[in-house]
């Protein structure tokens, strides 16, 4: 008699973080993701709780790709236990590797200070995890290629296939005895510069779709849009201040920064990379071409990813040096969202400044700061004081990294063998409705948004089967 095969929602799902979805054959369990918590309280109190599962039982993980809401809770695992193997590309492994340790270095500085400060409940504030936490992670990383198929947990094998959301993204081809799980992970974009494009998987029975994008499509003009911004705050006399993701969304503005200066389009200003990891990032982009589309292949030079007036900001006092410069000048730092890093100090010291920008890249999840300033926000509170905002606040939409509602069906599409369930996760609830409902209509497959805690049920070939399911 065949054992079940059950997947359970362990994170996001009804967020577009916290990524973790456990799989178990039997009693053989393998996570897909590890993810942290961000954004809203209620959502990065869970990091400190018990997850919904014992770390200790796992037999594997299985990551997608090396952002912190996919592998910012590995640390944590390990610590509770987790002994068993982490597969993932090379490019995600190095990445991973710069991710976890930048995080536990501001974990472990923000705790600090906000003892020294005293704008903390908790007495003393403690961070989630530590740098030795974070190599104790490391160590267990395994890479594999991409279309090479390997044996996962003595019984399944796992294909990775290019992504292109960042390099080392990877979709998850899960092969268990009774079913062919496939994996979207965050899945990236057509035609766009750096990455190959996404890679299309022949067949599965059940998918898992993120759905950040889920009910948009991307609009506008990226290169019209970034040129217009930065020309119109450089004639200010202003400071843009761009609060980037170190991996991906930083490589790509670099990219069309420096194509646009070529072009003549953009007015020569300083551009400052204020983040030492997204420098490093940048240096891993260069070793690994299997990640390349054909303009990248010449990065070895470091033209294409340097802006003609390039300064790389290492230390803290050089990127404390920045506040004492006035415009024109483009500071690019660290979170994308807002949530912590330097661009907190570039903030602070710029927002109450009518003068300067504030250029949002991306998408900024619910209780984050970037979310509030793009949402009009007066004021925000940095390191326990309001701030007030006077700059301009502006949002290029077409630099995304993840693929909008016309690009995930365009993904979902191509398999040959159609599957017969379609579980739309990653995404808020209506980004995810929305998604859910057009895959109905437009595919005509069964879809349905995963519910955060959920069990589920697969049967043998041929599908899911539903019905209410079970609370972890």
């Amino acid at each position: 008699m065949t054992s079940s095969t059950t997947l359970t929602f362990a994170g996001g799902a009804g967020t577009v973080t916290g990524s973790k979805h456990l799989v178990q054959v039997g009693n053989r369990r393998v996570l897909l993701d590890c993810g942290l918590f961000q954004g809203l309280k209620a959502l990065r109190l869970r990091n400190w709780a018990e997850p919904p599962f014992d770390p200790r039982a796992l037999d594997a993980v299985v990551l997608s790709h090396a952002h912190l809401d996919h592998t910012g809770y590995l640390p944590l695992l390990v610590k509770r236990g987790f002994r068993g193997p982490v597969y993932c590309t090379a490019a995600t492994a190095e990445l991973a590797a710069v991710v976890l340790r930048d995080s536990a270095h501001l974990q472990e500085d923000d705790a600090a200070r906000a003892n020294r400060y005293h704008y903390t409940r908790h007495q003393p504030a403690l961070p989630l995890y530590t740098r030795v936490d974070v190599e104790a992670a490391l160590s267990l990383l395994q890479p594999r290629p991409y279309g090479e198929a390997f044996e996962l947990a003595r019984t399944a094998q796992l294909i990775f296939r290019r992504a292109g959301h960042i390099l080392g993204s990877a979709t998850i081809d899960l092969q268990l005895p009774e079913v062919r799980i496939a994996f979207s992970g965050d899945l990236g974009r057509w035609g766009r510069p750096i990455l190959r494009d996404p890679e299309l998987v022949p067949e599965a029975d059940v998918v898992l779709i993120e759905s950040t994008y889920g009910n948009r499509l991307h609009a506008g003009d990226a290169d019209a849009q970034l040129v217009q911004t930065l020309n119109e705050t450089a004639a200010r006399g202003g400071v843009v201040v761009v609060p980037s993701f170190a991996i991906g969304r930083t490589q790509e503005l670099l990219w069309r920064i420096r194509a646009l200066e070529d072009a003549g389009r953009l007015s020569s200003l300083t551009v400052a990379l204020d983040s030492p990891m997204a420098i490093e990032v940048g240096d891993i982009y260069g070793r690994h071409a299997e990640d390349h589309n054909v303009a990248m292949q010449s990065v070895a030079h470091g033209s294409p990813l340097r802006p003609r007036a390039y300064q790389r900001v290492q230390t803290a006092e050089a990127s404390k040096a920045l506040n004492e410069r006035s415009g024109p000048m483009v500071i690019i730092a660290g979170s994308g969202m807002a949530a912590g890093g330097r661009v907190l100090h570039h903030l602070k010291q710029r927002l109450p400044d009518a003068r300067n920008t504030v250029l949002l890249c991306g998408f900024q999840a619910e209780g984050t700061r970037g979310r509030a300033l793009q949402e009009g926000a007066r004021a925000v509170r940095i390191h326990g004081e309001m701030v007030p905002v006077r700059a301009r606040v502006a949002t290029i939409d077409g630099l995304s990294a993840h693929a909008d509602q016309g690009e995930l069906l365009r993904w979902l599409g191509g398999f040959e063998r159609a599957p017969s369930h379609v579980y739309v996760v990653h995404g808020e609830a209506e980004a995810s409705t929305a998604l859910a409902n057009t895959i109905k209509t437009r595919l005509g497959l069964e879809a349905t948004v995963a519910v955060d805690g959920a069990t589920v049920e697969l049967t043998t070939r041929g599908g899911a089967r539903h019905g209410a399911a079970a609370a972890v």
